[in-house]
């Protein structure tokens, strides 16, 4: 069985995905369900509007029908860049980060067929993309000086749940957690040691004094797709497209937390954890959509997304090591330590379905706008594997809702230039009372094209702000630590592609 609690990993799933505090299969379950929508250069400029819209490879990720409105082959290529700042507040004190990851936003290839018109069917195009829908890197820091409470009063509480310290061996289940861990560096140790003693089932600290707490994340990987998709053009009014999708998920954290106790007469001066974990999964799901015009301005849009059904590796591992100021052991040494093992496991995950309708009007040849509204329902994430994931599934299904993202754009067309401008909107996924800040994510976005019979090249800036909270250990009672976090991120991507 997989050993994670609410200490073991953290990522902050940022840039222009999503933003979300792994703290637990809750927390990791929204970290892979929430990705925006991803795209060339041309569709993210525009806010990410695809739904409605075609004739770009964007379409075999969104609504493969918009692959049915290319006339001719091409490929493409888009790179970019993500300029990152983080801003944690914690105890009154901020600390900042920024990180710079480059990216492939999206790499495509279409495979465009005429027919002979006959039962109406004009042509036929293959579209084959990758695309960047989730981006996991980032690194944050926090520190501050805690009078309430210190990470060691979370485990106190944590062992007394589990009762028998002969739990706590190198072979059983609590060795393989950081509770474990801080009753091998004796932070903790059951009542029955004490004079009068206590019962062997409840545990204490000899540890005391306000400790200065900090830690340092890092996270690293992302989330890609894989769309191989088919699109048909039916008398040029109706445009029908289905599409598989295969999902790439990689995620590597980093945590090292201290506490430290610069008061004289305390036994310990300083604890530290780390903890490492890495998640790889992999998984598959299938699009099929339509687009209509119904008068020549006017294109409607809509697209159906399965569950993705991803398989994920699990690894994790954990250290801890804690300084005395008046105890030495038998050793010689003043510092005790103890080490997890290598633990892994394997799990399903099936994230919700999506839903998404678009529209599209068309000034003649001058531009166009264009809209989209993506429905899911976050709480229908559910976890399956070779034990009982029924509490964590009812945690998610309590936690989080159903919501409609909003993606708005235009472009304006001028001889072989364009312009283009978008906004992106995706609300907080959490229900009322379930979250301590706004997760909401606005991104507002910008661009510019130029296009020949021969190439084309786009330019997107895409600027994206959004809140997050990361508690590092929970008590339940209204003290707990809280790290309240900002993220501004600033995308920049180009899209060169050739037709042939």
């Amino acid at each position: 069985m997989n050993i994670r609690i609410a200490l073991t990993i953290c990522a902050l799933a940022c840039l222009a995905s999503s933003v979300a505090n792994a703290q637990s299969y809750t927390e990791e379950a929204l970290m892979v369900s929430r990705t925006r929508a991803g795209g060339t250069a041309r569709m993210q400029a525009m806010g990410g509007v695809q739904v409605a819209l075609g004739g770009d490879i964007s379409s075999a990720l969104s609504n493969p029908a918009g692959l049915g409105m290319y006339n001719r082959s091409e490929v493409s290529l888009t790179p970019g860049l993500v300029f990152s700042n983080y801003s944690s507040t914690y105890l009154g004190n901020t600390n900042t980060s920024t990180v710079n990851t480059p990216i492939i936003a999206n790499l495509g290839v279409a495979f465009h067929a005429d027919q002979d018109g006959r039962k109406g069917l004009w042509g036929g195009t293959l579209g084959i993309s990758f695309n960047r829908i989730n981006d996991f890197n980032s690194t944050f820091s926090y520190s501050g000086t805690n009078p309430d409470n210190s990470i060691i009063d979370y485990f106190v509480v944590d062992a007394d749940k589990y009762g028998d310290v002969s739990q706590f061996n190198s072979s059983g289940y609590q060795y393989n957690r950081p509770t474990g861990l801080a009753y091998y560096n004796y932070l903790i140790s059951p009542q029955d040691v004490l004079v009068p003693p206590g019962p062997s089932d409840k545990y204490f600290t000899v540890v005391n004094g306000i400790p200065k707490q900090s830690e340092t994340v890092k996270n690293t990987g992302g989330q890609n797709q894989w769309s191989i998709s088919y699109g048909v053009n039916f008398n040029d009014r109706i445009f029908l497209g289905a599409g598989l999708g295969i999902v790439t998920m990689k995620f590597g954290s980093d945590k090292m937390y201290s506490e430290k106790f610069s008061e004289s007469g305390h036994v310990m001066s300083e604890m530290q954890l780390r903890e490492s974990l890495a998640l790889n999964g992999t998984g598959i799901n299938a699009t099929v959509g339509a687009i209509f015009r119904p008068i020549t301005p006017l294109q409607l849009g809509i697209s159906f997304t399965t569950p993705t059904a991803m398989e994920i590796e699990e690894s994790y591992s954990a250290y801890m090591s804690s300084a005395w100021d008046s105890v030495q052991y038998s050793n010689g040494k003043s510092f005790t330590d103890a080490y997890t093992d290598n633990v892994t496991s394997t799990y399903s995950l099936s994230s919700p379905w999506k839903i998404a309708t678009g529209m599209a009007f068309f000034f003649e040849k001058h531009g166009f706008i264009s809209a989209d509204v993506e429905w899911l329902n976050y709480g229908k994430t559910r976890y399956s594997g070779d034990w009982d994931w029924s509490a964590d599934n009812a945690i998610i299904n309590s936690s989080y809702q159903s919501v409609f993202n909003l993606r708005f754009g235009g472009e304006y067309r001028w001889n072989n230039f364009r312009f283009r401008a978008g906004y992106n909107f995706m609300p907080t996924p959490y229900q009322t009372g379930q979250s301590d800040v706004n997760h909401e994510i606005v991104s507002v976005s910008g661009g510019v094209g130029y296009r020949t019979a021969k190439f084309y090249v786009d330019l997107a800036v895409i600027e994206t702000r959004g809140d997050n909270s990361y508690r590092p250990y929970q008590l339940y009672y209204p003290k707990d630590p809280l790290v309240k976090q900002t993220l501004r991120s600033t995308q920049v991507m180009i899209t060169v592609g050739l037709p042939f």
